[in-house]
């Protein structure tokens, strides 16, 4: 999967559960600040990744994801770590 493809299934996530609109879904948006997802969002967002990758996620991998940007570098890099 390609940054570009785990950016756009975020986006439909955010979209779809939480009722952000499309406009202020952009890589540089702070989670929090800009999107108004708190703790318990960012874990329910988490738990829709989860299928991405098929196997558990380790909440310590996401403790310094601020925007999406972040979480899209995380995710990816979860993808492509053949120890996890």
């Amino acid at each position: 999967m390609t940054k570009t493809e785990l950016f756009e299934r975020l986006s439909s996530i955010l979209q779809d559960i939480f009722d952000i609109p499309a406009e202020k879904i952009r890589l540089e948006a702070r989670l929090y600040e800009d999107l108004d997802v708190d703790s318990i969002d960012a874990v329910d967002m988490i738990v829709q990744l989860r299928p991405l990758l098929g196997k558990r996620l380790q909440p310590d991998a996401f403790k310094s994801v601020r925007t999406l940007n972040d979480v899209v570098e995380t995710v990816y890099g979860l993808l492509n770590d053949p120890t996890t």
